[in-house]
């Protein structure tokens, strides 16, 4: 209970505390967006980092080579809320999240997420949602990386369990030609989730897969490219069980 109460007051402090960066960020942004944009990315990891820190939580990371240095679509499977805060932490190159609609109301946080690229998926509007999915596209295009749980929400059954992967978030990939990056996460619920409100103490395993190019795919796998990269990850999950 005690990490728990730690990591709120660090939040809070943490998003008070840095509404004057917002301000600073915003003016080097009228001069240098690029210094801005690593800037921003740097501060949201360095907050992330210490959370991660607080939690106590091991990482083996496996695969992190695999990640080209080019804009990618990483895809994950989704168990935990510290998914997200695991993953951005490392990311070397810029990358957006794409997050649920009801993200998008907490001031100074949104301010950051915004900051850094964020999405915010409205899952009631298909014509919200493609706007969402084309401005993703836009920022592939722009040299900017995009994160997808393609689940669409964390998956609070079995550990092992996923649940089926919603096909839109794939046209990013296959509109752009960027590579897929499957991400693998295992043992996360185990920090928070199956005991809400404590922090545990425990070990988690992160897999990077090979980079997969739409375009060298064979037809009838691109037509399913969401069930291939999901089965990808499956696989690779079960395989890490015995890492934890």
């Amino acid at each position: 209970m005690l990490r728990f109460i730690c990591i709120v007051i660090f939040l809070i402090a943490y998003l008070i505390l840095t509404i004057p960066v917002l301000i600073v960020e915003w003016i080097i942004g009228k001069f240098n967006p690029y210094a801005r944009d690593i800037s921003s990315l740097r501060i949201v990891q360095w907050g992330f980092k210490v959370i991660l820190k607080i939690t106590g939580v091991r990482t083996t990371v496996i695969g992190e080579e695999n990640i080209p240095d080019e804009a990618v679509l990483f895809v994950g499977n989704h168990r935990s809320y510290f998914d997200i805060l695991l993953t951005y932490s490392r990311c070397r190159r810029l990358t957006g999240y794409i997050a649920k609609k009801e993200m998008d109301r907490y001031l100074t946080l949104t301010s950051w997420m915004r900051r850094v690229y964020c999405l915010f998926l409205d899952r009631k509007d298909p014509k919200e949602g493609l706007k969402t999915i084309l401005q993703a596209i836009d920022y592939i295009k722009n040299g900017i990386s995009i994160c997808v749980f393609p689940e669409g929400t964390r998956n609070e059954g079995e550990e092992l369990s996923m649940l089926p992967f919603k096909d839109g978030a794939f046209k990013i990939s296959t509109k752009t030609g960027c590579p897929i990056v499957p991400i693998s996460l295992n043992n996360t619920a185990e920090i928070f989730e199956k005991h809400m409100p404590r922090i545990k103490k425990t070990h988690v395993v992160i897999e990077y897969g090979k980079p997969i190019y739409p375009d060298q795919l064979d037809k009838d796998t691109k037509r399913h490219i969401g069930d291939y990269i999901e089965n990808i990850i499956r696989e690779t999950i079960h395989k890490n069980a015995d890492l934890v």
